[in-house]
């Protein structure tokens, strides 16, 4: 398994956790953890960066939103305390399935490394199995724990894919996401409409044309 697919050298941020327990709406209860100690240094520099702005963190408005960005900030990068290999692990079993396994329309949520600003869209993902299949529900916490990191769309396709493929060993892997990018929408060249499609793939998708062409359909079509 790639070096990447849990980042050396970052320090957990949940080894001394803050709750955040919201009230109970419709039975249900979320429960937000942060690093107290992680918050705290990160509000001081969001208080800094008003400063620079022009903006007064005094105001009433902005009282809490040092806070609140920094424990937006530790959740839209959980992903570098997640271990995928691990994910798909605590879920695979030997079965004798040899078709494909596709789950596609998996929503994505990421931010850009070069402007921290977010793109999100679909992500579709494919395998053959060889053996062995996974849970479901184990692929789109794959794609959630790299797209919850600082990315560029190009090497979040390529880490999905080689997560999947070293870690089930599949006859083969596909990957294709779809994104809007903000960077390109709210700033920059300002296309509001361009979507941005990545793909990778391995094993008999790439020898197997016909494959290919049958994942794509399958992506590409409205069954549901």
């Amino acid at each position: 398994m790639k070096d990447n697919l849990k980042s050396p050298g970052v320090h957990s941020r949940l080894a001394s956790e803050e709750v955040d327990i919201q009230a109970p709406m419709d039975g249900y209860q979320r429960i937000d953890k942060f690093d107290p100690e992680a918050v705290k240094r990160l509000s001081a520099h969001y208080t800094q960066v008003l400063k620079e702005i022009g903006e007064d963190p005094t105001r009433e408005g902005l009282l809490k939103t040092p806070e609140r960005v920094a424990k937006s900030m530790q959740f839209l990068t959980h992903g570098y305390e997640v271990d995928p290999a691990g994910i798909l692990k605590s879920a695979m079993f030997s079965e004798e399935y040899s078709q494909m396994v596709l789950v596609k329309d998996i929503e994505v949520y990421s931010l850009c490394e070069h402007h921290m600003l977010p793109f999100f869209g679909k992500a579709h993902v494919a395998y053959i199995p060889d053996g062995h299949i996974v849970g479901l529900s184990k692929i789109p916490r794959v794609v959630d724990a790299f797209a919850r990191r600082l990315q560029v769309q190009e090497r979040l396709t390529n880490e999905i894919r080689d997560c999947i493929q070293e870690t089930l060993k599949p006859l083969g892997v596909a990957v294709v996401i779809e994104a809007s990018h903000l960077c390109m929408q709210m700033r920059g060249i300002q296309k509001q409409n361009s979507v941005t499609t990545t793909s990778a793939f391995t094993g008999i998708f790439l020898k197997d044309h016909r494959t290919r062409e049958e994942f794509i359909k399958l992506i590409a079509s409205k069954l549901h």
